[in-house]
């Protein structure tokens, strides 16, 4: 009854390290992900955060081109987050400062 599962078993063991064949999966950006969607822009951020947790998992089952795409991505939407809010605070200090010159305060 062992033998019977035994090319089972071997085909999971074989599935499940697949991945290691090619190395250490791409960059997740998930921290970052997190960081800017905690400091700066919560819309971009989530999506950064729905790719970049794709990484790994692409990766695992052996679509590593996916991963590859899906770390860009994610990289990409963190940059674009953490832009968009720096540009935002810029904004937002420059109208407290020119509301203040409008009103006599400085």
């Amino acid at each position: 009854m062992d033998q019977s599962n035994q090319p089972q078993n071997q085909f999971q063991q074989q599935q499940f390290n697949q991945g290691d064949n090619y190395g250490p999966a791409p960059k997740t950006w998930l921290a970052e992900s997190i960081i800017v969607t905690i400091l700066c822009c919560q819309i971009f951020g989530i999506i950064a955060i729905i790719y970049s947790s794709q990484v790994e998992s692409k990766h695992r089952v052996g679509d590593f081109q996916g991963a590859i795409k899906a770390s860009n991505t994610a990289k990409n939407w963190v940059i674009a987050a953490a832009v968009t809010g720096f540009v935002v605070l810029i904004l937002t200090f420059f109208i407290f400062v020119l509301g203040a010159i409008a009103d006599g305060g400085y």
